[in-house]
């Protein structure tokens, strides 16, 4: 917050100076105006200090909501430290405003020629604190703009990963589309499930294609490839969907049995002394 307004006084909160703002009120307004000798015209920022009001002027009891003295509905300011000043505007009694110095001195010869000077130097004076007034910054407008560039950079961060969620959602979608050439719907799926929380739905179209994937490569090949992460179904899930079972002699070749439309699921050799070795296979529609 900047310092008091008032001629020759460079009080501020920074000392521990309670500053007071101008009041919105014409005739009150007024009347600080004419007592604290400055032709100007008050900002909402401009201030008053606790030096140049009486102790009259407080409320005794009263505090402001910052913890400092609290002035009165009708204060007046009257104390300053300013060289031949005018009668100032007593809180009592109000005072019919004066004629500008200036016109009024203007007959006067010499004396008033002087006065005239020294009326303009104070009127230089007084421009030049109202605009060191208002270069000074404003702790509250600083505060609001650091919070802004704070809500803008957070804005840029969030804009940039939206950009990066969109290029990895795209990549994904080419990756989805590649699967798809070569994958069914349920295996996609499987790939998304851990290994060992795998409790994964197996369509008729994937048990038919792990079927013929098991009679080409074998039974260690295939198992190769569900070690591999290859979304196959488990033979015992392609015993259980196996429709057709019958028993056939490993004595018909692989060839045969594709000419059949057959493929071996599982082998196994008869125990001795039994009547000859049998394949256990199953129907390949």
């Amino acid at each position: 917050m900047g310092g008091c307004s008032a001629p020759n006084c460079s009080n501020s909160t920074t000392i521990g100076k309670q500053l007071f703002r101008f009041p919105k009120e014409p005739i009150r307004k007024k009347k600080w105006l004419v007592n604290c000798r400055r032709n100007f015209l008050p900002t909402p920022h401009s201030r008053l200090c606790q030096d140049h009001f009486e102790l009259s002027q407080f409320e005794e009891i009263a505090r402001s909501p910052a913890g400092g003295q609290k002035l009165k509905p009708n204060a007046v300011p009257t104390l300053f430290n300013v060289q031949d000043p005018p009668y100032p505007v007593t809180p009592q009694i109000v005072l019919p405003l004066k004629p500008e110095p200036v016109e009024r001195d203007l007959n006067v010869g010499d004396h008033g020629y002087a006065r005239r000077q020294t009326t303009l130097g104070r009127e230089e004076y007084d421009a030049d604190e109202l605009h060191k007034a208002e270069e000074r910054p404003c702790i509250h407008c600083q505060h609001y703009r650091t919070l802004l560039e704070q809500e803008m950079q957070h804005t840029a961060r969030l804009q940039k990963e939206v950009e990066e969620m969109k290029k990895r959602m795209f990549r994904l979608d080419r990756i989805e589309r590649g699967l798809q050439t070569f994958l069914y719907e349920d295996q996609i799926r499987a790939l998304t499930l851990t290994k060992r929380s795998r409790r994964a739905v197996w369509s008729h179209e994937t048990v038919l294609k792990a079927r013929k994937i098991r009679c080409a490569v074998g039974g260690k090949g295939y198992e190769f490839l569900r070690e591999l992460g290859y979304p196959l179904p488990s033979y015992r899930t392609l015993c259980n969907r196996l429709d057709n079972k019958i028993m056939v002699t490993t004595a018909m070749g692989c060839d045969e049995l594709a000419e059949l439309g057959l493929g071996i699921i599982s082998t196994c050799d008869s125990p001795e002394g039994d009547g000859g070795d049998e394949a256990f296979v199953g129907v390949i529609s």
